[in-house]
């Protein structure tokens, strides 16, 4: 590891991830930072494409323009995430932030593991939404993801305090 290796924020926006932005500055202290929001590329595509079995239903018309422009709305979207992410670490005193929208490899944990060990990172730090576990198992989850296949240390913060 580098000295200015940053450490991993993976960041969605949600209050459990700015969570885990504020209550990481404390423990970790005055680190380089990377706030990464992991966004599905091609998902209108994929949404235009699929095949429909067993309806009597015309075919679907693909509208190319309207798939490219949703796409990049997304990033747009996800771009800013990181930005505002970014924004929140300088706020509680992480150095060097930057905020990076990635396209998902395969899954936003598997891509959080892949820029990690590019970055020779110390750390993964992600916020936990607290799904249940029926939805866990339906859904997946990210954090347990990380948790289990991760090389190095991953910090999970909840997104509010138990009662």
């Amino acid at each position: 590891m580098t000295a200015a290796a940053p450490v991993i924020f993976g960041f969605d926006g949600s209050a459990a991830a700015a969570r885990a932005v504020r209550d990481a500055a404390p423990l970790l202290g005055p680190r380089h930072a990377l706030v990464v929001t992991v966004w599905e590329a091609g998902r209108r595509f994929e949404a235009a494409t699929l095949p429909v079995t067993g309806l009597e239903m015309p075919p679907t018309v693909l509208d190319l323009r309207s798939a490219i422009e949703a796409d990049a709305a997304a990033y747009d979207a996800a771009k800013q995430t990181a930005r505002h992410g970014a924004h929140l670490a300088r706020e509680v005193g992480f150095l060097g932030v930057t905020g990076l929208a990635v396209a998902d490899d395969m899954t936003p944990a598997d891509t959080l593991l892949r820029i990690a060990r590019e970055r020779d990172s110390p750390g993964i730090v992600v916020g936990a939404h607290g799904h249940r576990k029926l939805s866990e198992l339906l859904l997946g989850s990210t954090t347990d993801t990380l948790v289990h296949k991760a090389d190095r240390p991953v910090v999970v913060v909840r997104a509010h305090a138990a009662t």
